[in-house]
């Protein structure tokens, strides 16, 4: 398995820019990287070596939830976003009607918003995440989760 444990000064600075971003302030979960800087969740009862004694006899391919993918700064994926909403307090953006019916078949929204990444609501769901560069929204949305007609 091609993973690693976020280490607690790692895991600090992680939740310092998910508070800076998004206003959220615990994570009690362990957090594992697993390639191309995406972030897992690990909430179950086994402790880190006894995965690393379950993975030296057994093929594990994933741990956990995927949570966070790491880049210029923290996009939160959209389970994330309905796990972590009692917290998120910061860079909320609220959808009117016809835009959530874009958002959820995949398209951008051009949006004149500050640069950055934003959290993305309909009345009460969190959509996940999207990132604007001052002019267009980008829409993250995996094809797999996106509504296909029209």
């Amino acid at each position: 398995m091609n993973y690693k444990y976020i280490r607690s000064s790692e895991k600090r600075r992680i939740l310092a820019e998910l508070e800076k971003q998004f206003g959220i302030t615990k994570l009690p979960y362990l957090l594992v990287e697993s390639g191309k800087e995406k972030l897992r969740a690990f909430s179950g009862h086994l402790s880190k070596e006894e995965m690393n004694d379950i993975s030296s006899i057994a093929n594990i391919e994933i741990i956990g939830l995927y949570l966070i993918k790491k880049e210029h700064d923290l996009r939160l994926s959209i389970d994330a976003a309905h796990l972590l909403k009692e917290q998120i307090s910061k860079n909320i953006l609220e959808l009117s009607e016809s835009e959530f019916q874009s958002w959820i078949r995949g398209k951008d929204l051009e949006k004149p918003l500050p640069q950055g990444t934003y959290i993305i609501k309909y009345l009460s769901d969190f959509l996940g995440c999207g990132k604007s560069n001052g002019k267009i929204l980008f829409n993250y949305v995996p094809k797999d989760r996106r509504l296909k007609k029209p």
